[in-house]
């Protein structure tokens, strides 16, 4: 299974490490299925969890969130962006979130934010999924 997380799943996560979405990033870690990642969409888990206001609702320095991030980099498989989809979503943020899932052949971007995302992943091939609906498949695909 391949997933990219978008970044509000990485925060959720650490904002509330007993959650799904902790849960999901402890299963990527763990290498229970291939986590996707580009420069772009690092760089952006960076900024957005290191701003002083997420380090305060996570209760994270500056150094833990870095060392969260560079766990991450280091299981996850890296994504060249060779084709630019350029524009296919209303946010453009939510633009290099789907480069990265087309370019790395994602079975699924998992986001909280499916309005944003609508139906333009489907076009694609890839699904739209929570964290809890990636943690249901994961457990699932053990059990056989």
């Amino acid at each position: 299974m391949r997933f990219v997380l978008d970044t509000n799943v990485v925060v959720a996560a650490l904002r509330s490490p007993a959650g799904a979405s902790a849960a999901l990033l402890e299963n990527a870690l763990d290498r229970r299925f291939t986590l996707l990642l580009s420069v772009p969409l690092v760089l952006e888990y960076e900024a957005i969890c290191s701003a002083p206001a997420q380090r305060i609702a996570s209760g994270l320095d500056a150094s833990e969130v870095s060392a969260i991030v560079s766990a991450l980099c280091a299981v996850a498989e890296p994504v060249e962006s060779r084709f630019l989809w350029r524009p296919q979503l209303r946010d453009p943020a939510d633009e290099m979130v789907l480069e990265a899932a087309v370019n790395g052949r994602a079975d699924a971007l998992v986001t909280f934010n499916r309005r944003d995302f609508g139906e333009v992943p489907a076009t694609f091939g890839i699904e739209l999924l929570s964290s809890q609906q990636v943690l249901h498949r994961i457990r699932g695909s053990r059990a056989t």
